[in-house]
């Protein structure tokens, strides 16, 4: 394991580093606009190292017989949304092929997975009508569906600062390892390598950005988190929460916007930057919005999702006190509002 991840992240920074000289001599830059948080043009798509490293990473899993085919094909229907997201980074693409494709992606992958996981629903519900597992069925093709195509976006509108993305990926996909350690090897091979392939590219990402990962990674990160929730969950159904908790300061942060946004009747399909962590960045700097970041992630989410690892009974209270001081951050900050205004 520990080769596998020095590997995986010498390569994704090596690579980082080739594809940002290609992004300059073809012009392929995140030119500033009045919804950018950066001033002055800078490559983009480097996302795609982390695409090519970790599918590296899972070709040696593979032929070290740490991986399925099953599971080699379930991963890959994440590189769909990276051909999606490459093309618009050298090309807008419509959003309707975008989407048609994010939801083609997702319906493979539970195809492959076999829908959404049996869920043990935790007090306190089963103190009243006992120990409680939910199938749920044919319903899980949608609901799956809905959430790995949500992962998928909402990870996709975080990136928008230095470093919060690939920090993000790096978090939560060591944390899941650190439990899968415990459960499945295979997984937490996975789960390492897309860690790996993070830190490599942000040794490039890291403000002041030298290289921007564009949607090419952003999309698949997304969905490959979403995958590896739904994977673990299958292992051990408390790592749905936790991976639900790990995932919580991008989760209340897409989703407080949306829905402000929604419920405000604007047009919330338009791209825009006022997500809590843009307008923290716009008053503070990006390093400190990404150092908070990381404190919020390491200081205050993982000790909640390790106690309901080790306590499942607590799951869906370990959720909700999780979310509450994020879902203040948002309110604080006014995310979905067009102007900042902090009270």
């Amino acid at each position: 394991m520990l080769l596998l991840s020095t590997v995986t992240l010498l390569l994704a920074a090596v690579l980082t580093g080739l594809i940002r000289r290609y992004a300059l001599t073809y012009k392929v830059l995140d030119i500033p606009n009045q919804r950018s948080s950066h001033s002055v043009p800078t490559p983009r798509g480097g996302g795609l190292a982390i695409v090519l490293a970790f599918s590296v990473a899972m070709l040696w899993l593979f032929f070290d017989r740490q991986l399925t085919g099953t599971s080699l094909a379930l991963l890959g229907s994440t590189l769909l949304v990276a051909a999606i997201g490459f093309c618009d980074d050298h090309g807008e693409v419509a959003a309707r092929w975008r989407f048609l494709t994010h939801l083609l992606a997702a319906i493979i992958a539970l195809e492959l997975l076999g829908g959404l996981p049996v869920v043990l629903v935790p007090a306190p519900f089963d103190a009243l009508f006992g120990r409680l597992s939910v199938n749920p069925g044919w319903l899980g093709y949608p609901l799956g569906a809905l959430f790995l195509v949500w992962a998928l976006n909402l990870f996709n509108f975080m990136d928008g600062t230095d470093g919060i993305a690939a920090s993000e990926a790096l978090f939560v996909s060591s944390a899941l390892a650190g439990y899968l350690f415990f459960i499945d090897q295979s997984l937490c091979g996975v789960a390492l390598s897309l860690a790996a392939a993070c830190s490599g590219f942000l040794l490039w990402n890291w403000p002041k950005a030298k290289i921007f990962m564009g949607d090419v990674g952003s999309g698949f990160i997304g969905l490959l988190l979403g995958l590896l929730i739904l994977l673990a969950a299958q292992q051990a159904a408390v790592l749905l929460y936790c991976g639900l908790i790990l995932f919580g300061a991008f989760i209340v942060d897409a989703s407080y916007t949306l829905a402000v946004r929604m419920f405000s009747r604007q047009k919330w399909y338009a791209a825009h930057c006022s997500h809590t962590y843009q307008h923290a960045a716009k008053r503070f700097g990006h390093l400190p919005v990404l150092l908070a970041s990381w404190a919020i992630n390491c200081g205050w989410l993982l000790p909640v999702s390790l106690w309901i690892f080790k306590h499942p009974s607590h799951a869906l209270a370990g959720v909700i006190v999780a979310y509450l001081p994020l879902i203040y951050l948002a309110y604080r900050f006014k995310a979905g509002q067009s102007e900042l205004v902090v009270s």
